[in-house]
């Protein structure tokens, strides 16, 4: 099974995307429990998604923008119903391909566990599986060894999942055939453009005309209601500079905590494994590692050969039975605890376990060490003083909330008391574009903005309440000016509509003209244009053809030739003269794999897209739509 989820690794990978979230891997019994009646968003089948869960998801879907978008990214961008819908669908369709799974009884081997794990690069040091890296990872997590254990199991049961649905999609040569000869088709055409600038001078415009433009259009010469405003941010950041820590702290923490600076020790061991995945089959198994073993105490210094030979573990079979290095925890009991008795060079007898029947060669240890204190005294004066920040914002934080609500006629007291700098803004509008929004600033934030035009701050000169930010990070802003909203005078704007009108008369002349050039090509007139030089054009190599030209040429009629289309194209309107249509006489072997693979992965999720549909009619869905509508802080 393992093969074909690797053999269709692209389309697990893809197909995975859309219906995974970093860490939200929850089971049907999730670790997440439910917390009881009302804490449900959804039920899948017997099993329910709650709140927590997806909160959890959210969050998590959250950071993954706040990485991929960095400066850009903004808090109200998760709380709108679509991308919250699309969590919780993410959520359901992740617990329908579970309850599949376990329909099924498909299962994930320790063994395939442990080698995903161990080759993932963020866990490796110098190529290798490091348990300090795998255990600083976790702690960074705030999660447990068995959990993400759990979940990475989970995650691997469903690929095979995933991987038995994709194996289904095929094309077939002649299909790829035909859809690279239509990829590839030529066609050979001229243009013509019929520029909006040649009608400029036959456009007039009377001032009566731009006047009722812009009595009929008041919003688009509305100067926007606009306030300034200045700011305290009371974050983890500013906590975390007013904080220091002794050095009696940081080496008492250290000396407490030695643990969790050591590197545990390592071993490598190379094995033969003779399998038995039947009860019915030990006792075979057992005879063939006794004689496997007999041979290895006979040529010891053979062992890599005979590993080649005999072993039926594919991962390691063909490195001599290399297992690299590892520390405890990540080989069966039986397997490790015979590592770990073993000196260097040792050969065991046969350890059984649930895979079959073990020789294993010990090839080397990395002893266990201690990092010295000088090494990782920046490290932990690190931690101490973001858990002490922590602490100190989590105290200041409600407080704050207090200060600015309470003594609302100015800002300056909290700014005294948390030791924060009042900050000034620019000029804010009431409803800004995504542009403006951006330009503002930790101001850029749809409640801090709706807040500043209330009322309270316009009218009676009010802080706003402190608004979450981001994570960790509060801000209260107070109106300095204000100006009310505001029409241009229409001397002001007159030339502007002008050129606007101008322009958009222009722009209709030439589509006229040209539609009408377009129709007398057709209808066989004389064609007395001064066309351009002629190009060549394909799907697959558009060149800088412009897509809805390139749509145009492609809808073209060309039973007979030259044929005649148009379309406004790029402020222009583009009439276009198809003069040659013609096809490769063969196609090369690598293009036509090439498209057919391309394609079976196009088809391989249309397969897994249309299973999901299947399984979503099988399995009752219902969704508690009033608990997934976002809730406003009061």
């Amino acid at each position: 099974m393992f093969d074909s989820v690797r053999n269709n690794k692209k389309i697990v990978q893809i197909f995975l995307a859309l219906i995974t979230l970093p860490f939200a891997f929850f089971g049907v019994d999730s670790y997440v429990r439910n917390v009881g009646a009302g804490s449900d968003l959804a039920s899948v089948g017997d099993t329910k998604i709650t709140i927590s869960q997806f909160e959890l998801a959210l969050r998590e879907h959250q950071d993954q923008l706040r990485q991929r978008l960095g400066a850009s990214f903004k808090l109200e961008m998760m709380n709108t119903p679509e991308v919250r819908q699309g969590v919780l669908e993410a959520l359901i369709d992740r617990r329908l391909l579970l309850l599949e799974v376990e329909k099924h009884r498909l299962l994930t081997s320790d063994n395939a566990l442990r080698e995903a794990i161990s080759k993932i690069p963020a866990l490796q040091e110098d190529g290798q599986f490091s348990m300090a890296r795998y255990e600083s990872a976790l702690r960074a997590q705030g999660m447990s060894q068995p959990m993400f254990e759990a979940r990475v199991r989970q995650d691997l049961t469903i690929q095979q999942l995933i991987g038995a649905v994709g194996d289904t999609a095929m094309v077939a040569d002649v299909q790829a055939q035909s859809l690279l000869r239509l990829q590839t088709e030529e066609r050979q055409f001229s243009e013509f453009r019929i520029a909006p600038e040649q009608f400029a001078d036959k456009v007039k415009v009377e001032t009566a005309t731009i006047q009722k433009y812009y009595e009929d259009n008041p919003t688009l010469f509305q100067l926007p209601e606009q306030v300034r405003a200045e700011f305290l941010v009371l974050s983890l950041d500013e906590m975390l500079a007013q904080v220091t820590v002794d050095e009696g702290e940081i080496k008492a923490w250290y000396e407490g905590h030695k643990d969790r600076y050591q590197q545990p020790e390592e071993r490598r061991a190379s094995h033969i494994l003779i399998t038995a995945d039947k009860e019915s089959e030990k006792a075979k198994a057992k005879a063939k590692a006794e004689s496997v073993l007999q041979e290895v105490q006979k040529s010891p210094a053979q062992f890599a050969e005979l590993a080649k030979k005999y072993s039926q573990d594919p991962g390691s079979a063909q490195k001599g039975g290399d297992l690299g290095y590892f520390g405890r925890g990540m080989m069966v009991k039986a397997f490790e605890d015979t590592v770990f008795k073993q000196k260097e060079g040792d050969i065991s007898g046969l350890v059984e376990s649930e895979f079959g029947y073990h020789i294993i060669k010990l090839t080397g240890i990395k002893p266990g060490t201690q990092r010295p204190f000088n090494t990782v005294r920046p490290e932990i004066e690190g931690e101490l003083k973001r858990q002490a920040a922590t602490r100190k914002f989590a105290e200041a934080a409600e407080a704050f909330n207090n200060m600015v609500y309470e003594q609302s006629d100015s800002l300056q007291p909290a700014a005294d008391k948390f030791k924060l700098k009042i900050q000034r803004s620019g000029w804010v509008t009431r409803n800004p574009d995504p542009k403006a929004m951006a330009a503002l600033g930790q101001l850029a934030n749809v409640k801090i903005v709706e807040a500043l035009f209330s009322d309270d701050a316009v009218k009676n000169k009010r802080n706003t309440e402190a608004v979450e930010i981001a994570p960790n990070t509060l801000l209260a802003a107070r109106v300095l000016d204000h100006v009310p909203a505001s029409k241009k005078p229409f001397e002001s704007v007159k030339a502007d509509i002008e050129k606007l009108l101008k322009s958009q008369e222009a722009a209709a002349m030439a589509r006229s003209s040209g539609e009408a050039k377009l129709a007398e090509l057709k209808n066989g007139d004389a064609d007395k244009l001064a066309w351009s030089l002629v190009r060549s054009v394909s799907r697959a190599q558009r060149s800088d053809i412009p897509v809805v030209a390139l749509q145009t040429l492609f809808k073209a009629d060309v039973q007979k030739l030259p044929s005649y289309v148009g379309a406004w194209v790029g402020g222009s309107y583009m009439l276009y003269k198809i003069v040659k249509v013609s096809q490769p006489d063969s196609v090369e072997v690598a293009k036509r794999q090439q498209l057919q693979r391309e394609y079976t992965t196009i088809v391989a999720q249309e397969d897994l897209s249309a299973f999901l549909v299947g399984l979503r009619s099988r399995y009752k869905i219902d969704i508690n739509k009033a608990a997934l509508e976002p809730k406003e802080r009061q």
